[in-house]
């Protein structure tokens, strides 16, 4: 590395408590305005006001709407996770737990259809400046399968197999929202995807 060159990313430090209640505090209001507006509802301005922090403040936390709007998304995925964990899925098979899972998890979202859309969208429009706030959506998502399937030491083939199965309710989640398709095609392409995490399951445990 040259002496003018700069690493790409500084290694952020932990949040103290003050700053971790001011970032709850500003997810929670991302959150209300969108559920009553969806993605336009969500000014920065307004969500400052509504968390009571300065416009500046806010944006050294989340540098735009779709930053934001994506961590708020991870921070509804870590409580439809704490709730799972409450009361987990039932099902036989891995894959059955799964499906249950994720249709408990778009039946949250179906709840709140203009939260759903304002989160979807700013997934769709995140660019690589957004990458750290997208791979915590897609590491809670993992998270939340894995828990599923009880699975904690996956194998290569099983991670590939859960990639898959979040792309489909990920695809599934947006044809709905569009329109494009309803409950019951989400539902019937979720269960086809999660029939992979059958196939690459160890011979032991088919």
């Amino acid at each position: 590395m040259s002496a003018h060159a700069r690493p790409s990313r500084l290694v952020t430090p932990p949040l103290t408590e003050g700053q971790k209640a001011r970032r709850r505090r500003i997810l929670h209001a991302s959150a209300r305005l969108a559920c009553r507006g969806g993605y336009d509802a969500v000014q920065m301005r307004e969500v400052a006001d509504a968390s009571q922090v300065a416009l500046g403040t806010l944006y050294r936390y989340f540098p735009s709407k779709v930053h934001l709007l994506v961590a708020t998304m991870q921070d509804q995925l870590e409580h439809l996770h704490a709730a799972l964990r409450r009361k987990p899925p039932a099902g036989e098979s891995a894959a059955e737990r799964v499906a249950e899972t994720l249709m408990r998890a778009f039946r949250a979202l179906q709840r709140e259809p203009q939260l759903a859309d304002a989160m979807v969208r700013a997934l769709t429009f995140a660019d690589r400046s957004a990458s750290p706030e997208v791979d915590q959506v897609s590491r809670q998502t993992t998270a939340i399968i894995l828990d599923a399937m009880g699975r904690e030491n996956p194998t290569p083939e099983q991670l590939s197999a859960v990639r898959v199965v979040e792309h489909t309710w990920f695809s599934a989640l947006i044809a709905w929202l569009s329109g494009r398709a309803s409950i019951a095609q989400v539902r019937a392409d979720i269960e086809t995807a999660c029939r992979l995490i059958e196939l690459t399951a160890p011979e032991e445990e088919r």
